[in-house]
């Protein structure tokens, strides 16, 4: 982050605007919706300052700005014409330690004004650290769009509520789940409709009965732990499912996986739990039966566990072990599926998996290693090769970089061609996503020299040559990697 994002209380607090035009007369208005007592020091006013002096929103200084102006503020905008004067207020400011914001030139301030959506006391900042300013205020309109006008109403009701709640539900678990329900309740989809003008007092009394019986239920009944297998697609964040992000924000605790992406990983609730238990190749590693084990420890202590799992959970991704042992221990879990790696893949580097022309099956193979047991030799998991190495088909190898000259060796033992194309997908999705196209005789020596690293995905199949073609055209790819760099951040 360029800029941290932090929320400013400045009612009764002084603070100076250098100049006196329309862009001054801007931030006037938000530092006045914010309370703070505004001195303007600018030879002359515009209109819109005038009107805003005649209402006693601020004080005037009709003066040349000097440095002494500056004593005693907490907070600094330089907004006029002259850059030189800007820069001078800006080095003034940074002096004595006063947080600037010097107006469309990020370099001398020390911070921004971000879009803001105001429903009081929700207040929603936009910002992109100066570099897209028609982005963020178009972000803002979106979500104006999306949030309801009386949620400032059912903020308010919540923060009158707080004390009680707390006093009453002494478990923080507890409490937050007392606030998903009532957030989700009839009180609150009355406040949001504005439905509780029409009779106040009985409102009143309803959220107060409503808030006595709730706070009953959430002390006599002791929460049940649930656990959620949750793809989280190959990458990308933009391919969650909605469902997928509900839970994951939900969650008490984050059980993930290697695969999962630091930018999906980003989007779990900031204050739950979060445990490792990723596996890499000759590394040490959390075992699967441990893994399970942990899972049901967690449901047990009363906790909503998101198990999150690179791609989907149920394609190579052990997720049928893990439910089995919940299942046998009456454990509450659900799953909810991902986009697998082949399918995501597939679609941002160019190649469809299936061809009217090319390919008219599709199978999904790992190429994981099992190691042997007492010095016995690795091998990989038994196959159908005669099947994997047909013609007019496409086979996909989960996990198999470390296996890939075993792939290539028993793809052509079975009657696959030299020559048939292939295609390895490294960090498919993700903004250093590479393909590399060779031939079943290239592939192996391409991947050394190439220096690819896992997670990285194998398609075999003559649907790997019109990569070069539809890679130029394809909008997906190129879509998620505006979305990334300009809402994402």
């Amino acid at each position: 982050m360029d800029f941290f994002p932090l929320f400013l209380r400045l009612t009764d607090q002084p603070v100076v605007v250098i100049g006196g035009g329309e862009v001054a007369a801007r931030k006037v208005s938000l530092l006045h919706r914010a309370g703070a007592r505004i001195t303007v020091v600018s030879p002359a006013l515009c209109a819109s300052l005038q009107d805003s002096m005649a209402r006693h929103e601020l004080q005037h200084l009709a003066e040349e700005f000097r440095p002494d102006h500056l004593d005693g503020m907490r907070l600094v905008v330089a907004a006029t014409n002259v850059h030189e004067v800007n820069a001078w207020v800006s080095r003034q400011a940074e002096l004595r330690n006063i947080p600037v914001n010097v107006v469309d030139n990020r370099e001398l301030s020390r911070f921004i004004m971000p879009a803001i959506v105001d429903r009081s006391p929700v207040i929603v900042a936009i910002g992109s650290s100066g570099d897209a300013p028609v982005l963020t205020r178009r972000l803002r309109e979106k979500i104006e769009a999306l949030l309801p006008t009386g949620i400032g109403k059912l903020a308010k009701l919540s923060g009158e509520l707080r004390s009680k709640v707390k006093q009453q539900v002494s478990s923080a678990d507890a409490r937050r789940r007392f606030w998903e329900r009532f957030f989700d309740g009839d009180i609150a989809t009355d406040l949001l409709a504005g439905r509780d003008q029409q009779a106040h007092q009985s409102v009143d009394m309803a959220i107060e009965s409503a808030i006595k019986q709730q706070l009953n239920t959430s002390e006599k009944n002791s929460p049940q732990g649930e656990i959620a297998l949750v793809g989280a697609g190959p990458g990308d964040p933009g391919l969650l499912t909605l469902r997928a992000l509900r839970v994951m924000q939900n969650a008490d605790v984050v059980v993930y996986d290697r695969l999962v992406s630091a930018e999906v990983l980003d989007l779990v609730r900031r204050d739950a739990q979060r445990i490792y238990v990723g596996k890499e190749a000759n590394k040490a590693y959390v075992s699967q039966q441990d893994i399970n084990q942990l899972l049901v420890d967690l449901a047990k202590q009363g906790k909503r566990v998101c198990r999150l799992k690179g791609g989907d959970p149920f394609v190579f991704g052990r997720g049928g072990e893990e439910l089995e042992l919940l299942a046998k221990q009456g454990i509450r879990f659900e799953v909810v599926p991902g986009i697998t790696a082949a399918a995501g893949c597939a679609a941002y580097a160019g190649i469809p998996l299936t061809h009217r022309d090319h390919a008219q099956l599709l199978t999904f193979a790992t190429g994981h290693i099992r190691h042997g047991d007492n010095g016995e030799a690795a091998t990989m998991l038994p196959m159908d090769w005669n099947l994997l190495a047909r013609d007019h088909q496409t086979a996909v190898f989960y996990m198999g970089l470390n296996g890939l000259a075993d792939i290539v060796r028993e793809l052509q033992a079975h009657g696959a061609p030299a020559s048939r194309a292939v295609a390895v997908i490294e960090h498919g999705t993700r903004s250093n996503q590479r393909v590399i196209v060779a031939t079943l005789a290239t592939l192996v020596e391409t991947v050394r020299n190439a220096q690819v690293q896992s997670p990285a995905l194998l398609i075999v199949g003559e649907v790997t040559r019109l990569h070069e073609q539809l890679q130029w055209f394809n909008t997906t790819a190129i879509q998620a990697q505006a979305d990334r760099e300009h809402i994402g951040e």
